[in-house]
């Protein structure tokens, strides 16, 4: 399969082109493929993906605001790697946001919604034996955002999804570790248990135990590249 046809069936999942290219960008740069410090040439990337310039501009765009790529006035970005003090404060914003949405949801959240999050937990039950980190990433982020939804609070959902972005590199390479599918199935298991149950406080403290545990699941998979 080319790169252009990836990128196609990324779009047709309902994802934009910019936003395809940044998953594939940002898998190289967390998996070291490409080194701190390495230009990132729009010509040259809109080239080996086979697209225009334009949706790698807007990746190169969204990979700034995840700290993985500096831009450079007048120049090509650059490859960079957010220090591990910038990581930390970023997953601990990130699991107080989602500990938020989680115990919001547990009093909030629709007989349909909890059936739907039901749902895609069941989804991501059947992902974990199939051992396909990609699909299961994508399927995880539907999950996250049906709590993020059910916290019936817009704007807190909306800077959840906003810092998620910025994260989800890190977020997503956590998953090629040994063992990570099954341990977040089961961390999910406890925040839908409590969800379902309607009980806000267990719901919010499994929702920030699992997010920090992200970060570690994420520190461990970087010292192996």
């Amino acid at each position: 399969m080319s790169q252009q046809t990836g990128s196609q069936a990324g779009t047709r999942r309902g994802r934009t082109l910019a936003e395809v290219l940044r998953v594939q960008i940002a898998d190289d740069i967390v998996d070291g493929k490409l080194a701190p410090g390495a230009a990132l040439d729009e010509q040259a990337l809109a080239q080996r993906f086979g697209v225009s310039r334009t949706p790698v501009r807007e990746a190169i765009r969204e990979l700034a605001a995840s700290g993985l790529v500096e831009a450079q006035a007048h120049r090509a970005a650059i490859v960079a790697r957010p220090t591990v003090a910038r990581l930390k404060d970023m997953f601990d914003v990130m699991a107080e946001l989602e500990a938020l949405c989680a115990g919001l949801s547990a009093a909030s959240m629709t007989l349909a919604e909890r059936r739907e999050l039901q749902a895609l937990h069941a989804d991501l039950r059947t992902l974990v034996s199939r051992g396909d980190p990609s699909t299961y990433n994508e399927a995880n982020e539907a999950f996250h955002a049906a709590i993020y939804a059910g916290s019936h609070n817009a704007y807190l959902a909306e800077l959840t999804l906003a810092t998620r972005k910025r994260l989800s590199p890190f977020r997503r390479a956590q998953f090629r570790s040994l063992g990570r599918l099954a341990k977040s199935f089961e961390e999910h298991d406890q925040v839908v248990t409590a969800i379902l149950r309607g009980d806000r406080d267990t719901a919010s403290a499994a929702m920030r135990a699992h997010i920090l545990t992200v970060e570690v699941a994420y520190e461990r998979y970087a010292d192996t590249v």
